[in-house]
């Protein structure tokens, strides 16, 4: 009676929305009320209620990976906004300190890209770094550091019971870096001309051009002077030495590396320095400092500039993890990828940049997480990628006026593929263009047909899939045609037998 009495106001008042019995106003009062719906018998709907949990479960799962991939894209652009914000602030400050003319600065706008786009350098840490700082990364790289002790147990172990004794030999890294003396005379040689020879070269033309009358004959004559000290010097003499002696592999991708190195770091200070030079005639300090110079040739960067951010001081112990992490990613099979990435774009620069106190860390970027190819290509080696695109992108849309863009991003795959090709040719002794058309043709196609607009996981499954691809046919081939080239050699070959590859032919 308690009941009845204290529900019969409320029934009264709400009748005429508690009387009709259809399932939509059904639905619309257990919203209402917030109360499970019960049948006339009062037992209660457990079907029912495990199926909205379901629901609101999945969309509670859907709402939070939405608002991780916001705050994580809100990050990033803050981040880069703030980069960009103190890389302007600097470049800003600069400016103040010499000002220019409305002149020089029209002048500078009309014959190089603004400075506002051009390579802005940070104090930050490498990615890497910052991912070992998580206990979950830093445990993936302690299992691979404890596959290694693995390995390598697991060798002695097996030498032991084969030859019953330890087997301590290196005989395959005596092949692989002999005739080092040779290789450490060769490259004293390319570094000091390229440490004297376009200083000097900017030196006179600087000290000569804003007084001269003949300002186009002394470009011509000292461009073509540096040409040719490129094409003898650093061009001809290493590949000769490599040709010549028949270094074995590691002498040579030594030499040839510090070759294509060596040449981008010299086109880079002459490319930057020229139009100060030319529009910036009353600036004393428009031909840098020799110790400026000195400190870019080691500076584990492409991009010429008078300045970088600096660390305050050296962790030495840093160094030596940095060595140390060189030979604990020697992976056999396919980690071969990864060996090229770890040792040398993490740790090798890294060494580097803490030894030189140099501050933007940031060597490459999350290509792991690519879902194209054309990010992947931005992020694997950002050194050379920014070499690339402000050297040979930029400066070819600035010279066809912005209107072959297709053109351009031809040109710069090319000027890879050849390098590339021209490291490997000269290193392995042979010319097997495989790596030059995995550029040209698959390299182009997947960078149009996998572009930023393919996002979700299947296509960094996908991208994945082609590198490990990639990386097989490179391994498979090059080795074939090596010992095809050792084990079936051509007493007098011709020139067709030089670019035919051996393999194709040699039966054992």
């Amino acid at each position: 009676m308690v009941n009845e009495g204290a529900g019969g106001p409320r029934s009264r008042r709400g009748s005429h929305k508690v009387v009709p019995s259809s399932d939509q106003d059904g639905t619309g009062a257990e919203r209402a009320t917030g109360e499970v719906p019960c049948p006339s018998n009062g037992t209660v709907e457990v079907e029912h209620i495990i199926s909205t949990k379901l629901q609101l479960k999945k969309k509670a799962e859907h709402l939070k990976a939405d608002l991780m991939r916001q705050l994580d894209t809100q990050v990033n652009e803050f981040m880069d906004s703030l980069i960009e914000e103190s890389a302007s602030l600097v470049s800003s400050h600069v400016s103040t300190v010499f000002p220019l003319s409305d002149k020089e600065k029209s002048k500078l706008r009309h014959t190089r890209p603004p400075q506002g786009q051009s390579k802005q350098f940070v104090i930050r840490r490498s990615l890497l770094d910052d991912l070992f700082e998580v206990n979950h990364i830093r445990t993936i790289y302690h299992m691979f550091i404890a596959l290694l002790i693995l390995f390598i147990f697991s060798t002695l172990v097996v030498d032991f019971i084969d030859e019953g004794r330890l087997v301590l030999e290196f005989d395959l890294l005596v092949y692989a870096f002999g005739q080092f003396p040779l290789v450490v005379v060769t490259w004293m040689c390319m570094f000091l001309s390229t440490l004297v020879v376009p200083y000097i070269l900017l030196s006179v033309w600087a000290s000569v051009y804003p007084t001269s009358n003949h300002r186009a004959l002394w470009t011509v004559l000292a461009g073509s002077l540096l040409l040719l000290y490129q094409g003898l010097c650093l061009g001809f003499l290493p590949t000769y030495v490599v040709l010549k002696n028949g270094l074995p592999p590691a002498s040579c991708f030594i030499l040839i590396l510090e070759q294509v190195r060596l040449i981008m770091k010299a086109h880079s200070f002459i490319r930057e320095n020229v139009p100060r030079v030319q529009y910036l005639e009353r600036n004393s300090l428009a031909v840098p400092q020799f110790t400026q110079y000195i400190y870019f040739l080691f500076a584990p960067t492409l991009i010429y500039r008078d300045n970088y951010p600096r660390n305050p001081c050296i962790r030495w112990g840093y160094v030596a993890t940095m060595v140390l992490c060189v030979f604990n990613s020697i992976l056999p099979g396919v980690l071969v990828l990864f060996l090229a990435f770890f040792a040398f774009l993490h740790c090798w620069l890294n060494a580097f940049a803490e030894m030189l106190r140099f501050g933007d860390r940031m060597f490459y970027k999350d290509w792991w997480n690519s879902t194209s190819f054309a990010n992947y290509y931005r992020t694997w080696n950002v050194v050379v990628h920014d070499w690339l695109y402000y050297y040979v992108y930029r400066d070819f849309l600035w010279m066809t006026q912005k209107r072959f863009r297709a053109a351009a991003m031809l040109v710069v795959f090319t000027v890879s593929a050849v390098v590339h090709e021209y490291v490997l040719a000269i290193c392995f002794g042979f010319f097997y263009p495989v790596l030059f058309c995995i550029f040209m043709c698959f390299g182009m196609v997947f960078n149009f047909i996998l572009n930023d607009r393919r996002k979700g996981p299947i296509w960094n499954v996908i991208m994945w899939t082609a590198l490990f691809l990639g990386q097989g046919v490179l391994i498979c081939l090059y080795s074939q045609e090596w010992y095809a080239q050792r084990f079936c050699p051509i007493q007098e070959p011709s020139f067709i037998d030089l670019l035919k590859p051996r393999s194709w032919t040699c039966s054992p």
